[in-house]
C-alpha cells in the first residue's frame, strides 16, 4: 500500500473514518448545553459569517458560541480541509510537523492528521480559551496519536510564537481581519512554514482575500501546489471566481441546529497552497476542473483551468479510450485526466 503523502492522481487512500469520529466527540462534548443556549448562539454565529466585515472581539468567547461553532460549523470545515489537505498531499509533501494559526477547535489540526502519516507534532494557536479548551476535549478520542498528543496553546495574531513548521494552515479567519492584519498574517504564516496552506468560503469576497494571498505567495518566489496549475494571473472573467465542494454528512444534531432535513450539505470553499522555494514537491502537469462536469452519451465536458494560464472548455471523448473512462470518474476540483 501507497504510504499517505505519495499518492498518484490516480489513487485515492480508503475512506478515511476522522469525520464520522470527529462527529461523535462533537455529540458527547456539546451534550451539556441546553437547546435554547445553543439555537441563540447558532443565530448570532450565522449572523457574522454572513459579515463581511472585519470582526471586533473574538465570536467564540463563551461555551455556549463554542459548543454551537462545534456543531455548526466544525464538521463542514473539517471535510474542507480534509479535501485541500489530501489534494495537497499528492504533490508529494510529506510534513512533520503542522501549526494551524486561529485554529480554534482544531479542524485543521484533525484534516492534517488525516492527510499526513508522517506527522510528528502537531500545535494549534488561538486566542479563544474557551475554543482551545474544546479543542482538547475533542481531541481525546481522536483516532491518530499524534492529534490526541495536539497541543492547544492560546497566541494572539501578531505575537506568534516563533515556531517554525513543516504545515502551517490558516482557514476560515481572514474575513475578521482588515487588509493589514491579512498582510501580516499570511507574512506570520510564511516566515513559519516550509508549506502554507490558506482555506476561505467559497464566496466572491473568500476568493478575493484567496487571491491577495495567492499574490503574496507567487511574489515571494514561492511554487503554487494548487488549485492553480500556473502561476500567471487568474483568468477567470469578472462575476467569475474559483471555488469548489465537500461533502458533508449530517448528525441528527447537526440537522436540527441548522434547520435542514437533508442528511448531507455540501461546504463550498476557495483554498491556495504554496511551497517555499527548494522544497521539492510535484509539478503541475494537468489543469483543475472549476465545475461540476457535464456527463453526456459519448463524452464529458469539462470546465478546466489549464497549466498554460488560460480557463475553458475542454472535452473528452468516447474515442480517446482509458482518459475517457478516467474522465467519467473526474469530479470538480480533481485534475483533468
Amino acid at each position: 500500500m501507497l504510504p499517505v503523502g505519495r499518492y498518484p492522481p490516480e489513487v485515492l487512500p480508503s475512506p478515511p473514518t476522522y469525520a464520522a469520529a470527529l462527529r461523535d466527540a462533537i455529540t458527547v462534548a456539546t451534550r451539556g448545553v441546553g437547546s435554547p443556549q445553543l439555537a441563540a448562539a447558532t443565530e448570532a454565529l450565522i449572523a457574522r459569517y454572513r459579515s463581511v466585515a472585519p470582526a471586533g472581539p473574538p465570536i467564540l468567547d463563551s461555551p455556549a458560541r463554542v459548543a454551537a461553532y462545534a456543531a455548526y460549523r466544525m464538521p463542514a470545515t473539517h471535510a474542507a480541509l480534509a479535501r485541500v489537505l489530501q489534494t495537497v498531499a499528492k504533490t508529494g509533501v510529506e510534513p512533520t510537523s503542522h501549526v494551524d494559526l486561529g485554529g480554534g477547535t482544531g479542524a485543521a489540526a484533525w484534516a492534517a492528521a488525516e492527510a499526513f502519516a508522517t506527522l510528528e507534532t502537531i500545535t494549534v494557536l488561538d486566542q479563544a480559551d474557551e475554543a482551545l479548551r474544546l479543542g482538547r476535549q475533542l481531541v481525546e478520542s481522536a483516532p491518530a496519536d499524534v492529534l490526541r498528543r495536539a497541543r492547544f496553546t492560546r497566541a494572539v495574531a501578531g505575537s506568534w510564537p516563533q515556531q517554525a513548521a513543516d504545515l502551517v494552515t490558516v482557514s476560515y479567519v481572514l474575513s475578521e481581519l482588515d487588509a493589514g492584519q491579512l498582510a501580516r498574517l499570511v507574512a506570520d504564516a510564511m516566515a513559519m512554514g516550509q508549506v502554507v496552506v490558506v482555506v476561505e468560503p467559497g464566496t466572491p469576497d473568500g476568493y478575493e482575500r484567496i487571491l491577495l494571498v495567492r499574490n503574496a505567495i507567487r511574489d515571494a518566489g514561492w511554487q503554487l501546489l494548487g488549485p492553480c496549475p500556473h502561476a500567471d494571473d487568474c483568468p477567470l472573467s469578472a462575476g467569475d471566481w474559483c471555488h469548489f465542494a465537500a461533502r458533508v454528512n449530517r448528525s441528527a444534531e447537526h440537522r436540527r441546529i441548522k434547520g435542514g432535513e437533508l442528511s448531507y450539505e455540501d461546504e463550498k470553499f476557495s483554498w491556495i497552497a504554496g511551497a517555499r522555494p527548494g522544497t521539492v514537491v510535484a509539478q503541475a502537469s494537468a489543469g483543475r476542473i472549476l465545475r461540476h462536469p457535464l456527463k453526456r452519451k459519448g463524452f464529458v465536458e469539462f470546465q478546466v483551468c489549464r497549466p498554460d494560464g488560460t480557463a475553458g472548455r475542454e472535452v473528452v471523448s468516447k474515442k480517446q479510450g482509458a482518459r475517457y473512462r478516467d474522465a467519467r470518474d473526474a469530479d470538480w476540483g480533481d485534475v483533468l485526466p
